[in-house]
């Protein structure tokens, strides 16, 4: 379900994991595995891995501010226990919730190109089949969106990208959205906290 930690599939992303693991020897430097359990009922799909994040500290969404409000709501609403201290090892644990990226590679200045989606979207892919119990996605931008969608079989089109929107897709899957818990939104006010909540909030309320 994870590629190799030299996964070579993607040229690009390739050169920049050698750059950094020239740069900072001691971060993970690799394609970043998921975090929580295989039998979760809900799967929170972020974009790929920042750079100064998850590709230092090789746990997805850690390490940098966009970690900082999704497992701040995690804990609040259950999905999360223990204490989120932006490390791989601060023994934090995730309950009826698993945290993948849809690239599993940290891309140059954030931005993936379509191949670089097209070619990790099979990883995608058996993240979802090995989950037996799956019942929810929790997608965290526009990019994941459209992926979760596509590894369905399901045309993107029909389901619009919309900050708190949830839809209900014919496989008895629902699939929530939210803007991405960047430090660009998050400082910008295009997301905030009460945001946010209310959309991890609706997806407790229907797994309750």
């Amino acid at each position: 379900m994870n590629p190799s930690h030299d996964c070579p599939l993607c040229p690009r992303l390739v050169a920049y994991r050698e750059s950094n693991r020239r740069a900072n020897p001691a971060g993970f430097n690799g394609p970043v595995p998921s975090f929580g359990p295989l039998e979760a009922r809900l799967l929170v799909v972020g974009q790929a891995p920042g750079v100064n994040g998850a590709n230092t500290t090789g746990r997805p969404f850690t390490g940098d501010v966009a970690g900082r409000l999704l497992y701040a709501m995690l804990l609040q609403t259950g999905f999360a226990s223990g204490t989120y201290a932006e490390r791989a090892d601060d023994g934090l644990q995730l309950h009826d919730c698993r945290i993948t990226n849809a690239v599993r590679c940290a891309p140059p200045q954030h931005k993936l190109e379509t191949q670089e989606i097209n070619t990790c979207r099979p990883f995608l892919a058996q993240e979802i089949a090995a989950m037996p119990n799956l019942r929810a996605f929790l997608s965290i931008g526009r990019e994941p969106h459209e992926g979760i969608l596509r590894v369905l079989g399901l045309k993107p089109s029909a389901y619009k990208f919309a900050h708190g929107a949830m839809h209900e897709l014919p496989n008895g899957l629902v699939l929530a959205d939210s803007f991405h818990t960047s430090q660009y939104n998050v400082n910008t006010g295009r997301l905030t906290a009460e945001m946010f909540e209310a959309v991890v909030k609706s997806l407790r309320d229907y797994l309750r």
